[in-house]
């Protein structure tokens, strides 16, 4: 049987506007998107280190992730969290042609975590996925330290995890 999600409060509530993204929120979406990225990248750099990985496969990753989150404000549903005027996360959904919604991009500026803007997006994404008359939604993360914090959002939210293991080298 599946737990039914935890009601973890956040440390310091508020209340946000959750709106679909427009074009002036391309620009604080992508910078907020990488503040938020930075530890993850640090951690998959660390747990690379030496092996020369991360370097060929993120040589540039600020340009990298720029381009993603650019190309999912463009190809994906949208939607940001705003509080008090300012853009403080955003979530990108989509639907699978396997009829599965994915959180395909989620990030939260660092300033704003422990608001419970991760939680209101996460809902919000699965009330739009649910909307569409999808019965079942995926989001993938890393197993990474850097990526703890996900792994509870999404485990909060009723996910369940799956596990899949993949292994670099260099050639």
């Amino acid at each position: 049987m599946v737990a039914p999600p935890r009601a973890l409060p956040p440390s310091r509530a508020v209340d946000p506007v959750i709106r679909p993204l427009t074009e002036a929120d391309l620009a604080p979406v992508v910078e907020l998107s990488l503040r938020a990225w930075t530890p993850v990248f640090a951690s998959i750099e660390r747990r690379l280190a030496g092996s020369g990985v991360f370097e060929l496969q993120h040589p540039d990753w600020r340009a990298d992730q720029r381009a993603a989150v650019e190309s999912a404000c463009r190809d994906t549903d949208v939607l940001v969290a705003e509080v008090d005027g300012v853009v403080g996360g955003f979530v990108a959904t989509t639907r699978r042609e396997d009829d599965l919604g994915e959180i395909h991009m989620i990030a939260l500026d660092p300033d704003h975590r422990r608001h419970g803007l991760g939680r209101a997006l996460t809902q919000a994404a699965l009330e739009r996925l649910r909307a569409q008359g999808l019965a079942t939604a995926m989001v993938e993360t890393g197993g990474d330290p850097g990526h703890e914090p996900a792994r509870r959002l999404y485990e909060d939210a009723g996910f369940t995890a799956l596990p899949i293991v993949r292994y670099f080298t260099t050639l």
